[in-house]
């Protein structure tokens, strides 16, 4: 029996893994694909790529805090701590399975994390208030954050590159610096983002962390490959038409947000980090470029993402509790 529910945990986890590649592929070259620079084939190779690439090289920083950070699992009985990283696994894959099928970029990070705590509550763990605390307050400055260095550096990058480069060779080397960030937002993304995979795996000390995060790593790639389009036609175009030097201001600003946070161990966001930037770039354009309809969608997921998956961790393994006391 205990074979049985290691071997489904894990079997969740890496469907968090697929979840995260399909629904957060966007956050890397989807701004490239709207502004026309790569096609979708050529975006969906550079993401699996580079998100491999930055989950393999630094994806341990935030293993540790999802692990252990929120609720302390290895301090918890083997028992608990595989419950709660099935069951987290579990509310937080069908949450982003579910947002993916209506193509809202909402964050697996959101989902993973209210999932644990969600758990956790529902087997009276100690959740780390603190950390939990640290964690929403990055959440809000994330999109924040990435919407003023997307501002400040679209207005610097569109007086400045015009000057420095040869208008023969302008919108190629645009292409390219196009391309070029979008392959480090892939990289933070998956550094930060495969955490919310196998984070409760390697809590749980089911599997070693090196092994957990390749394996999460492969997880994100086959999401990326098999489903990812799906909210890349949503980043890339549908919250605001982006000229070439937009999306190259809004990946470099959405990347160096992501990575700041990774190096300090914390998850945040991609798709609040891409989806500040590209609000960021707009605004220098006007509050009327940008898809309201559209904002207001994905804000309201991502207020709820943290609550509904929460919720749904909560009440599957408090039902379980209760099943089995009943039966026992």
């Amino acid at each position: 029996m205990v074979f049985l529910i290691i071997g489904i945990t894990i079997a969740m986890s890496l469907a968090v893994g697929w979840s995260i590649g399909a629904n957060d592929a966007a956050n890397s070259l989807g701004t490239a694909v709207g502004s026309r620079v790569l096609n979708l084939k050529q975006a969906i190779i550079l993401i699996a790529l580079f998100g491999f690439l930055g989950a393999s090289l630094q994806g341990s920083h935030v293993v540790a805090t999802i692990g252990k950070g929120i609720v302390p699992m290895n301090e918890l009985s083997k028992n608990n701590s595989r419950n709660i990283a099935l069951i987290a696994s579990f509310a937080a894959c069908l949450w982003v399975v579910l947002a993916t099928h209506w193509k809202m970029p909402i964050s697996t990070s959101h989902s993973i994390v209210g999932a644990v705590a969600g758990a956790g509550f529902a087997i009276a763990a100690p959740v780390k208030w603190k950390v939990l605390g640290d964690i929403f307050m990055c959440w809000i400055f994330t999109p924040v954050g990435a919407a003023i260095l997307g501002y400040i550096l679209f207005r610097i990058l569109q007086n400045i590159l015009p000057r420095i480069i040869p208008r023969r060779y302008f919108k190629q080397a645009l292409a390219t610096l196009i391309v070029i960030s979008g392959c480090y937002v892939a990289y933070t993304w998956g550094a930060n983002d495969v955490a919310n995979s196998i984070g409760v795996l390697a809590g749980a000390e089911i599997i070693p962390v090196k092994i957990c995060i390749i394996l999460g790593g492969m997880a994100i790639v086959l999401g990326i490959v098999t489903w990812g389009y799906k909210v890349i036609e949503t980043i890339g175009s549908e919250i605001i038409h982006l000229s070439p030097i937009m999306a190259f201001s809004a990946q470099l600003a959405s990347s160096l947000n992501v990575h700041i946070y990774t190096l300090m161990g914390i998850p945040v966001s991609t798709s609040h980090s891409i989806v500040g930037a590209i609000c960021g770039v707009g605004l220098v354009k006007g509050i009327r470029v940008l898809n309201m309809h559209i904002m207001r969608d994905i804000v309201l997921c991502w207020v709820a993402t943290p609550f509904i998956s929460g919720v749904i961790s909560f009440v599957i393994l408090k039902s379980i509790i209760f099943f089995m006391k009943m039966g026992g």
